[in-house]
């Protein structure tokens, strides 16, 4: 297999069969100058969009009726003359074509559901329906004839299905088709018969292929999701719904499943399907370098007018992204992430994602698979439930010199025991919520030492050999028709006061559920507090960026004996209803970093362009100044 290129191109091409003179407008010269204006070096082209059709002759499917020749041969042919890798992408799970022939073969919620074809948009069709069948041998089609170096099929998922088929085969395996544990099941079944044949499919015919079964992103947890990809591409227009939030996060938890992985994000300024929309050079300049920071690949969204004219205004746009990407490349390539933090969970941690972010703390996202020995801090956030085996893998890890900080009712077994041990008990929620926190140290936080709001439930416990670290304390009463106070909540109640956070040397507790509070609020209290747990058990973090505001990021990868040290930051803003855009460069100036390294290094250099920058070592740190970061600084540390 080909390792995945930096600079790939997801060409979508859904064509309605009522318009007419398909591709008419190619031109090889053409489609190859765009490329080369983009600086592209992978672009993924059509074989069956999502209304059904084929774009090349087929035997066991339908050309569009508005297209007369190869296009997907031609478009192949064009790519192969100048050096460009292209993927060949397939519809999986919509083809409206035949949707519109075999409802029965439809993803249904019930049996008898009836589903209509009387307003625009695709229908789910079910894998475990004669469909498969014909899915199977147009991928094998594409395999023979075209030998594509890899093929990507979309709109793979698990579908909680009760059609026909589906009720019959549960009640074939002794399921309950009314239990929808027992609907899920199957329906997980049935989704892997279908990745196992197409991956058997692949091996058989063309074994050198890359595959990749497109469901947005990895479900987290399931592992064996990705057993059957050779590598990942996730998901994440920004502007497209998923915010600038996401990409960091489902990196942090992708790159530790052992497969490359690329980020995938869009021209478009909103998303899929958008003609004449376009993002702002430097947004792209942004997620681009996002991808390169968090290790992975990167792959802009475009899609192709039915005449097959590329849009230059698009080609420039990604230029001059991926200009900037191709001189970076070599500082990219076979890197692996210095992380400190874990945070272990049973799903996406959105609100731990976002605080260890705006801290710039190296951090990955784990499940319960992954190995945790390695990281310096282990989080448990808010309401992470253990089985035994976890149970033991971490008290294991803490009984060899590990750390870990818990929140809400994470970590502890079904007795309140923290990881089955007496020095940390939990003994019930607290009667009075919300209520609020204070500070033990002299001087608080930002805004001092005061009462400050917690909107989620807390917990009593006790604990022995801990210090407080902040207190919680009471409201007059909890908000009801018969006793509420003011608009919202009711205010603390002077006096008191009961241990609300507390550390011990290798273990810190926080009895709210704080990473949940701060995904719904983000109050600057809840970030505060956590900074300081973070900074009690890990004094000394691998990387420290101090000048680069809360929105900025910065990441430490190692590559082949060095180390690259990347500044990212980009001002964003709100447009219409809740799309984060970036549309202006505002460069930070003057971010102090600190690296702790166990040697000293020879120079520090940006790059690219090779600047030296003064350093100083000492005590196991290398400490210099970027003197600015214009949405995306590298800086290399060479031994």
């Amino acid at each position: 297999m080909d390792k995945m290129r930096f600079r790939q191109v997801h060409l979508d091409f859904h064509t309605s069969p009522a318009i007419p003179e398909v591709g008419e407008a190619f031109d090889k010269a053409e489609f190859q100058s765009a490329l080369r204006a983009g600086n592209v070096d992978s672009i993924t082209v059509f074989s069956k969009c999502h209304h059904g059709y084929s774009y090349h002759p087929t035997k066991v499917n339908e050309i569009h009726p508005g297209l007369g020749y190869d296009l997907l041969g031609a478009q192949l042919q064009a790519c192969a003359e100048i050096g460009v890798r292209a993927p060949v992408y397939i519809s999986a799970g919509f083809d409206e074509k035949y949707a519109v022939k075999h409802p029965e073969h439809l993803v249904r919620s019930a049996p008898d559901q009836e589903i209509g074809f009387d307003a625009p948009g695709y229908h789910l069709i079910c894998f475990n329906t004669p469909y498969l069948g014909l899915l199977s041998a147009q991928v094998r089609e594409v395999l023979e004839v075209y030998h594509p170096v890899e093929i990507f099929l979309d709109i793979c998922s698990i579908r909680e299905c009760r059609c026909a088929y589906c009720v019959e085969s549960m009640k074939r395996k002794g399921y309950d088709p009314d239990d929808r544990r027992d609907v899920y099941r199957h329906g997980r079944e049935v989704y892997f018969n279908y990745t196992k044949m197409i991956k058997a499919l692949v091996d058989e015919i063309s074994p050198e292929t890359a595959i990749f079964h497109n469901a947005g992103q990895i479900p987290f947890g399931d592992r064996e999701f990705a057993s059957y990809d050779t590598h990942l591409e996730l998901e994440s227009l920004p502007t497209g719904g998923w915010g600038y939030d996401h990409f960091p996060m489902t990196a942090s938890y992708s790159r530790c499943l052992g497969r490359e992985y690329l980020g995938m994000t869009g021209k478009f300024h909103t998303t899929w399907g958008e003609f004449g929309g376009f993002k702002h050079p430097n947004a792209l300049r942004y997620e681009t370098s996002l991808s390169l920071a968090l290790g992975a690949k990167c792959s802009i969204g475009d899609q192709l007018h039915p005449s097959c004219k590329p849009d230059m205004s698009t080609y420039r746009l990604i230029g001059a992204a991926y200009s900037e990407v191709e001189v970076k490349e070599e500082f990219c390539r076979d890197v692996t992430p210095v992380t400190d933090i874990a945070v272990l969970s049973d799903g996406y941690p959105v609100g731990a994602n976002r605080i260890l972010l705006e801290c710039k703390y190296l951090f990955n996202v784990i499940d319960r698979y992954c190995d945790i020995n390695g990281y310096r801090l282990v989080i448990l956030p808010d309401h992470l439930t253990l089985d035994g085996e976890l149970e033991a893998k971490l008290s294991s890890y803490l009984d060899n010199g590990g750390r870990i900080l818990a929140t809400g009712t994470a970590g502890f077994d079904a007795n309140g025991y923290f990881l089955g041990k007496s020095f940390l008990r939990l003994k019930g929620e607290h009667e009075n919520k919300p209520n609020y926190m204070r500070p033990a140290a002299p001087d608080g936080f930002v805004n001092g030492v005061t009462e400050y709001h917690m909107s989620t439930a807390s917990y009593d416990f006790e604990s022995e050999g801990f210090r407080t670290v902040a207190y919680g304390v009471d409201s007059y009463f909890n908000r009801t028709a018969e006793h509420f106070c003011s608009h919202r909540h009711t205010p603390a109640k002077p006096g008191g006061g009961y241990p609300g956070a507390v550390v011990s040397e290798n273990v810190g507790y926080i009895s709210w559920r704080v990473f949940e509070d701060y995904e719904t609020l983000g109050s600057l209290h809840l970030k505060e507090l956590v900074r300081v747990m973070i900074g009690e058990l890990l004094p000394e973090p691998s990387l420290e960026a101090k000048g680069l505001p809360d929105r900025g990021i910065a990441t430490l990868m190692r590559q082949d004996g060095r180390l690259v040290c990347h500044l990212l930051y980009a001002h964003t803003t709100v447009r219409g209803k809740g799309i984060e855009v970036i549309e202006d460069t505002v460069p930070v100036y003057g971010v102090d970093v600190c690296v702790r390294t166990d040697k000293k290094p020879v120079s520090v250099r940006l790059q690219p362009g090779g600047e030296e920058l003064p350093f100083t070592y000492g005590a196991g740190a290398v400490r210099y100044t970027v003197p600015r970061v214009d949405i995306h600084c590298m800086t290399v540390i060479e031994f």
